[in-house]
């Protein structure tokens, strides 16, 4: 499904990083190892490299790490892009920083803590996770992302989901965002800032 909605010449997302990134750059440190998630075209992994971040990207979709490519060169930074299933990603014990996942709610909610603490186990003690998504109330808003609410996230399921972590930020909002064709107009948004103890 998303090989094929990433099968345009369009940026189905932009170009541009997501707002949450834009917002949240003071965590991407020059020198640090960080890890997108499901990153897609390319357009937050390339801003973390911008910002000095050594950055690693994941994405299932040959369409998409492309284009997210074809961004990195038209920028002049490096990335280390990699084809493969979310599900199959080895999430190799405290290897990064910097844990990065914007909307990556394609997630039903038996696969989401499986790779929840996947994104745990791979951040290196002190490391950071950012994590972007929709509310239940983005349904009603019907400007992007799964119309499925069990997807979506709530501030009691993130504080649930990542216990362990110390929570830096952790808030519900709504706010026009404008990040291509895929989310644009008002937007019911959650975003956790979490760190791993030392």
């Amino acid at each position: 499904m998303w090989n094929d909605r990433f099968a345009t010449a369009d940026y189905v997302f932009g170009k541009e990083p997501a707002a949450f990134l834009v917002d949240h750059a003071s965590w991407l440190t020059p020198g640090a190892r960080g890890l997108s998630v499901a990153d897609g075209e390319g357009r937050n992994a390339v801003f973390m490299a911008e910002r000095g971040v050594e950055t690693v990207a994941m994405d299932a979709s040959e369409n998409a790490i492309s284009k997210a490519r074809a961004l990195a060169q038209e920028r002049g930074v490096e990335v280390a892009f990699h084809r493969a299933d979310i599900f199959d990603w080895d999430w190799t014990p405290e290897a990064f920083d910097l844990v990065v996942a914007v909307f990556i709610q394609f997630l039903a909610p038996a696969a989401r803590s499986a790779i929840f603490a996947g994104m745990v186990q791979t951040l290196k003690p002190g490391g950071v996770l950012l994590l972007h998504g929709y509310t239940p109330e983005q349904i009603a808003h019907g400007t992007g992302g799964p119309g499925v609410p069990e997807n979506l996230y709530t501030e009691a399921l993130l504080r649930e989901s990542f216990a362990g972590l110390e929570i830096v930020e952790l808030r519900a909002y709504e706010r026009e965002i404008r990040e291509g064709v895929g989310h644009s107009g008002l937007s019911a948004l959650i975003d956790l800032v979490a760190r791993k103890p030392l």
